[in-house]
């Protein structure tokens, strides 16, 4: 990258935008519940329209993509909504092409893929952190728009979203998972040098949303200081471009349950069962 690049902050004002007014308080859980309510619909079209969804969560570390992936996910099926979260290569991966293990995770028929950080580790983690060269990493910019464009052109539904936060919030939630014996594992070597790299990765993620930001493919901001406030807008927006239909559940009648057969003996063997421990 050009020595002389002058970094725009990412998260920081302009991403959160100058109106700095408060904002009406809204009821989380009830809209929370609404939006889970039309991703079960958004489930019922995507199996019976054999559709091929993809959606590719990138951002700051601490941003909150893992808990914005949970509340997508968690009212659905694993077997529609599938996640995907790679760890480091292997050595054999080492040896692919890059995007070849990316590949292998796209959708079939009936299938919503969400990647929690995808192909996009080349322009962010691996350049900064020296695991590829620049080299590498510059003809990763400027192929992966042609890659999402035969995705795109498949039939595939691709978005992008981009999760911001700022460098005083993203401290606050490093310092909470330190605090916190159920959150630490969240914290590791990487996050600890992102927070140190704040504006290496600056660098990397404008020149990676500016050279990646296609009318095929564009990326989408999404502010995350406020976690429920960026949950509820980001699920809103992917149900807004995705152009399902509610599809009409076709009702099963349970029938009548078999009688208690004559003569039935219980079980009388021994079994364990879990202690009653709740007050």
């Amino acid at each position: 990258m050009d020595e002389n690049y002058e970094p725009k902050q990412i998260g920081g004002d302009e991403s959160r935008g100058k109106d700095k007014k408060k904002k009406k308080s809204f009821d989380y859980e009830k809209e929370i519940g609404r939006l889970q309510v039309e991703l079960a619909y958004l489930q019922a079209w995507v199996k019976k329209a054999g559709a091929r969804i993809v959606i590719v969560f990138e951002g700051r570390d601490a941003a909150g993509k893992g808990g914005m992936i949970k509340r997508i996910t968690e009212k659905v099926s694993p077997r529609v909504f599938r996640v995907v979260a790679l760890p480091a290569p292997t050595e054999r991966e080492k040896s692919q092409i890059y995007m070849q293990r990316y590949i292998a995770h796209l959708p079939a028929a009936g299938e919503v893929v969400i990647f929690d950080r995808s192909w996009y580790n080349r322009a962010g983690v691996d350049r900064v952190m020296g695991f590829c060269s620049d080299k590498k990493a510059q003809r990763f910019l400027e192929l992966a728009p042609r890659f999402e464009a035969a995705i795109v052109e498949s039939g595939v539904i691709l978005l992008k979203y981009f999760l911001t936060v700022s460098e005083e919030e993203q401290e606050r939630r490093f310092r909470r998972r330190i605090d916190d014996p159920v959150r630490q594992w969240k914290l590791s070597p990487m996050d600890v040098e992102s927070y140190q790299r704040w504006w290496d990765y600056t660098r990397a993620y404008d020149e990676m949303l500016r050279m990646t930001d296609t009318n095929h493919a564009p990326w989408w901001i999404v502010p995350s200081d406020d976690k429920k406030r960026a949950r509820i807008n980001c699920i809103s927006h992917i149900l807004q471009s995705i152009p399902y239909e509610r599809v009409k559940f076709d009702e099963p009648d349970l029938g009548k349950r078999q009688k208690r057969p004559s003569g039935f003996m219980e079980d009388r063997s021994i079994r364990h069962v879990v202690p009653d421990t709740t007050p």
